[in-house]
């Protein structure tokens, strides 16, 4: 038997660069690196998906190790961690909900207007936030309302998935550690609990950045240990979801 640690970035940059980590979720991704160092965690293998924010986690987690004289195996770059393109699929689906929904065309074009008026201000709240806007392409998109050229949700599911014979391996004992986004963490634990896609979006919703989750795998199969822990983040001001 032997564990799967996975882990969500750290907090992410603004809305126009969200594909890096904030001053902050630098922080907590060194927090949460002596967190594992001093928990006395050593990993056989060590992922991280294509992003950059992923893979800067990941590389601060093991700075820290490395601090410490602790060696570490080298990250390895897998694909079927990578988040989906949330900014593809927007291209993709706004345009066609302000179409069909006067509701949406209209809190769209206000929130168009809001993310422009905060270009150059990290500390603009919109940057932090779930909209109307964004859960209503989200749940478009889920439900497959429409035909995209983009990644789709069944295929982006298939894909985060298509690691589970990696996953399920026997193993020697040592722990794995994953470095990957909200909604990959999601998809596994709504598998092994047998939920459908819209407990999924709220399990991804419920996540924080730099977030602990743990798979236990055992005689081929995977079993939940945890989710969403944060013993890392102690101040309450630490504590994010984008």
């Amino acid at each position: 038997m032997s564990d799967v640690w996975i882990f969500r970035h750290g907090q992410a940059g603004t809305r126009d660069n969200y594909d890096t980590l904030s001053e902050l979720g630098l922080r907590q991704a060194r927090l949460l690196g002596e967190h594992l160092a001093a928990e006395g965690l050593r990993f056989g293998a060590i992922y991280a998906g294509e992003l950059h924010r992923q893979r800067e986690t990941a590389a601060a987690v093991c700075r820290v190790f490395n601090e410490a004289g602790i060696q570490v195996p080298e990250v390895q770059v897998d694909p079927a961690w990578t988040e989906f393109d949330l900014d593809a699929t927007f291209r993709e689906i706004a345009p066609r909900l302000c179409h069909d929904d006067e509701v949406f065309r209209r809190e769209y074009a206000e929130l168009q207007k809001i993310i422009q008026a905060s270009k150059g201000d990290s500390a603009a709240p919109i940057h932090r936030k779930w909209t109307r806007c964004d859960v209503a392409v989200m749940r478009a998109w889920v439900e497959g309302r429409y035909d995209v050229n983009c990644e789709s949700w069944n295929g982006f599911r298939q894909r985060v998935q298509s690691c589970e014979e990696r996953l399920c391996r026997p193993g020697d004992g040592v722990p794995i550690a994953i470095f990957t986004s909200a909604t990959p963490a999601a998809i596994w634990v709504s598998r092994i609990l047998n939920l459908d896609s819209a407990r999924t979006l709220q399990l991804a919703g419920a996540l924080y950045n730099t977030a602990i989750t743990v798979l236990t795998r055992k005689n081929g199969s995977l079993s939940l240990l945890s989710f969403n822990a944060i013993p890392h983040l102690r101040d309450p001001e630490l504590r994010t979801f984008r």
